[in-house]
């Protein structure tokens, strides 16, 4: 990370700017791998305005329920307009922000959406003349009958994310540079069986956790959802399994420090426990649609915020597939919601303490603004020249020749200070919980419980 004179600029080894923080404007800035830019801009309230390539984005404003904080996310892209809703949850030692749902079906139809059902039935989406289905065909084949539920919303999840990607790379490509940098990388693997009912699974108990959440939210004695019941706490602690699909594109760092990403459609598999210090857990790719992306069966490091989004993008995503398939139960081959199931959902009194939403027409402004205020700082950046101190050029001495540094001397059993002392902030942190490694230009260096174990 290079200072500037207004900020901080991120390059890759190749040279190329990764990212950079703008100190006037509150705003950082991420190119990722696969070619799509991310606008973030976040304030002293948590207020927030989070902006891609092609127009997609958010606005979240936060506001107070029962003495705690929660935030509405007012999404928008292509004329989609529609609201989400979180908590801000300290774990780790990071703030994470679990999604809650909006409203609360009648017990009934969760067990409905979560036992298998009388019989298996086909159905039929109509992706056949998609573009996103064809360029995505080697990648997803859909079940071919549907058992239950979870089967259902696990086909619906993927091809959503994968629907989301195809928009996010023809954004990217439509940038010559971007298109060039997407190029090569791993080569696609299919979804497999084993995979989808993997994730399926997974889709399962989400419906468990929500179904846990009704119960308490709303019946007049917690009136609030349990954040470590629905946050990523859960499934981070109870020991098993749990799988997260990619929401949005992601770079990250492998085991041997290489840079790859992960995007929407692209899945994970969680089954190493997080040190109690940890801000990142160790996950294994288990489906990769190629390119820049992780190959399957890479393990990769992902901050604990990124795998909150990442069960946030399904709980949300199983919501909007629980919702059509209460209104559609009984069409298309899809079975009849039980009668005991039916009724429109409760909603949370969280939501409905919720101050009015901005407009539409205010959010895509909003999000168009600080794009292009990312093009303003993107020009001010590349012409910047890092920053040093003031120089008087009138008064200043010529300076005399620096005397050659004696070489560092790096150890096993020296701590991080001792480290950082000699060769000054690595240009890369891989943080393992107990381990990590520092990445120099011409050294990597591994510490265990904060003293140096190797050195390369």
């Amino acid at each position: 990370m290079a200072e500037t004179r207004n900020g901080s600029v991120e390059r890759r080894a190749d040279g190329r700017v990764a990212g950079f923080h703008d100190n006037r404007r509150g705003m950082d800035v991420h190119h990722g791998l696969n070619g799509n830019r991310r606008v973030m801009v976040e304030r002293g309230d948590h207020s927030r305005v989070y902006a891609e390539r092609g127009g997609r984005g958010y606005v979240q404003r936060p506001y107070n329920y029962h003495g705690h904080e929660y935030a509405r996310r007012s999404y928008y892209y292509h004329g989609h307009y529609y609201h989400a809703y979180y908590g801000r949850y300290y774990y780790h030692g990071v703030y994470v922000n679990p999604y809650y749902s909006p409203y609360y079906y009648h017990p009934a139809f969760y067990g409905w959406a979560y036992n298998p059902w009388v019989a298996p039935v086909p159905y039929a989406w109509g992706w056949g003349g998609a573009p996103w289905y064809g360029y995505y065909g080697a990648y997803f084949t859909p079940f071919p009958v549907y058992p239950s539920a979870s089967f259902w919303l696990t086909d619906y999840l993927i091809s959503n994310s994968l629907q989301a990607a195809y928009a996010a790379n023809q954004a990217a490509q439509a940038n010559a540079a971007a298109a060039a940098q997407a190029q090569g990388g791993a080569a696609p693997a299919p979804l497999s069986p084993e995979v989808k009912q993997e994730i399926a699974d997974e889709v399962k108990n989400q419906i468990a956790i929500e179904n846990t959440e009704a119960k308490s939210v709303g019946n007049g004695a917690v009136s609030e959802p349990d954040p470590a019941s629905s946050s990523i706490q859960r499934l981070v602690e109870d020991g098993r399994p749990h799988v997260f699909v990619a929401g949005q594109d992601l770079d990250v760092v492998d085991s041997a420090q290489g840079e790859c990403a992960l995007s929407q459609g692209d899945a994970i598999q969680l089954t190493i426990r997080i040190p109690a210090d940890a801000t990142a857990a160790t996950v294994t790719v288990i489906a990769s649609k190629g390119g820049k992306e992780c190959p399957n069966g890479d393990v990769i490091s992902v901050e604990l915020t990124d795998l909150q989004e990442m069960q946030n993008h399904m709980r949300q995503t199983i919501d909007q597939g629980m919702q059509d398939l209460q209104k559609n139960g009984g069409q298309g081959g899809l079975p009849a919601v039980p009668v005991s199931a039916q009724g429109a959902p409760t909603e949370s009194p969280m939501v409905a303490a919720a101050p009015p939403p901005p407009s539409q027409s205010e959010v895509a402004s909003e999000i168009n603004q600080q794009s292009q205020e990312a093009d303003a700082a993107e020009k001010e950046m590349a012409s910047e020249a890092p920053a040093s101190g003031p120089i008087d050029s009138a008064s200043a001495a010529p300076a005399a020749p620096a005397a050659p540094a004696a070489p560092a001397n790096i150890s096993v059993g020296q701590s991080i200070a001792d480290v950082t002392g000699s060769l000054g902030q690595p240009s890369k942190i891989v943080n393992l919980g107990a381990k990590k490694i520092y990445i120099y230009p011409d050294m990597k260096i591994t510490f265990l419980n904060g003293k140096v174990s190797n050195v390369e």
